[in-house]
């Protein structure tokens, strides 16, 4: 027994020492030009090995390590003091500190967490280190509202989720508010993820791109904006391709969140939903053959935002309970006609109540009919939109090409139906 603490011991000892090198290695590389600063690739590993030596003198309470690291801080003290004094003081005034305050506590980390543990925070040190300039670089791109927006988002996962979780259900209903809120984390992922894409990944992207992009949180909002932006510029074939590919995105966004909150739903869906993209991708490729050089993408603004989620959260019980009474006073007839109505509007709370079983008694054939039709009612409200904000000339092309999708739609709700 006594050989195999030993052997963890070496083993504990030998991972202490190889990640103090490479830390003190990696800091003296990206701190070159600076010769007047402590620590390095002797400094860090004496450090760690002090840490792991004063944690094992006292381990119960750490004393002696909490002594060790008042000493150390005296001296941080003293150079920050001092280098703050200089005339022209560096720009990393405290990265180099807390290096060496890392170094010394990697020495009770090694010895008392999993390696994996050390190896991530030592890595994570050294990328950070290595990443000063890109990563200033980047904090002067990103807008000020975007940092916002990401906290919005940590909200909406970190804080909100786990506290409704347990709760019952709502009345009228058979979903619980932990359901309503993952439904809108769900979509509130796929839209902020593709927001990103369109801001950090492709900002340059043409047209067709942002707008395949864009049809991954709102189809209904992007063929606004190339509708707004071809009654300014003129209608392409390019924008028009744009708007039909923003619907083929929907039919792909709808699949995945059906499937992802009811397999056997999305099992239904796929070969309907799938088929409907691929006509939209076909009639959007016709479309873009007769394009010119790629223009410039549409601006699409932020899609998250707080009140923005709880809108949705409240629609989605709303027609959660709308779909609950439909159903039981009038069967799948009124399942189908909400599914109409809805469709002129924002679909997804309805799909996620389908989805998630939001209305009761709704069989997996009548849910994917009415998501079928719900999505065809769209379509032809995009039509709408694209007629009024473009002009009956300029978009009469992506209308007819929408209502023939939406007219296929209705028709392959009516075979699932049969």
């Amino acid at each position: 027994m006594s050989s195999a603490y030993a052997a963890l011991g070496v083993e504990r000892l030998a991972l202490l020492l190889a990640l103090s090198l490479f830390f003190g290695f990696a800091f003296e590389q990206f701190y070159a030009d600076r010769p007047r600063r402590p620590g390095g690739v002797r400094t860090f590993p004496l450090l760690a090995l002090a840490g792991a030596a004063l944690y094992l003198l006292e381990p119960r309470y750490g004393a002696a390590f909490v002594g060790g690291l008042l000493v150390l801080g005296g001296w941080i003290y003293a150079y920050i003091e001092r280098r703050s004094s200089d005339e022209n003081p560096p720009e990393s005034n405290l990265v180099v500190p807390v290096c060496n305050l890392l170094a010394y506590s990697l020495g009770p980390l090694a010895l008392t967490q999993p390696f994996w543990l050390c190896i991530a925070v030592t890595v994570a040190a050294v990328l950070l280190l290595g990443g000063r300039r890109p990563l200033h670089e980047w904090v002067q791109r990103v807008p000020k509202q975007d940092i916002l927006t990401a906290a919005q988002f940590l909200i909406l996962v970190g804080v909100v989720l786990p506290v409704l979780a347990g709760e019952p259900p709502i009345p009228y209903t058979s979903i619980t508010p932990f359901g309503v809120w993952l439904a809108v984390v769900a979509v509130s992922s796929i839209s902020y993820a593709s927001y990103l894409l369109q801001q950090f990944v492709f900002p340059g992207g043409g047209t067709l791109l942002m707008s395949v992009l864009g049809g991954l949180y709102s189809s209904t909002a992007t063929t606004v904006v190339l509708a707004r932006r071809a009654r300014d510029a003129g209608m392409t074939p390019e924008i028009e391709a744009g708007i039909v590919a923003a619907t083929a995105m929907m039919y792909l966004r709808i699949l995945a969140i059906c499937a992802l909150f009811s397999l056997s739903l999305g099992r239904v869906l796929a070969l309907p939903l799938l088929g409907l993209a691929a006509a939209s991708a076909l009639l959007a490729a016709f479309r873009l053959r007769a394009a010119s050089a790629p223009t410039q993408s549409p601006a699409l603004s932020n899609p998250l935002q707080i009140p923005t989620a709880l809108i949705f959260a409240l629609a989605f019980v709303a027609i959660s309970a709308i779909a609950t009474l439909a159903e039981r006073h009038w069967g799948a007839a009124g399942i189908y006609a909400l599914a109409g109505i809805v469709g002129v509007t924002d679909i997804d709370p309805f799909v996620l109540s389908l989805a998630q079983g939001g209305a009761a008694g709704v069989g997996l054939t009548t849910a994917a009919s009415a998501i079928v039709i719900a999505a065809s009612s769209n379509d032809v409200l995009k039509a709408i939109y694209s007629l009024a904000f473009a002009g009956r000339s300029g978009a009469k092309i992506p209308a007819l090409m929408l209502v023939a999708l939406a007219a296929l739609g209705v028709a392959i709700a009516v075979f699932l139906i049969r």
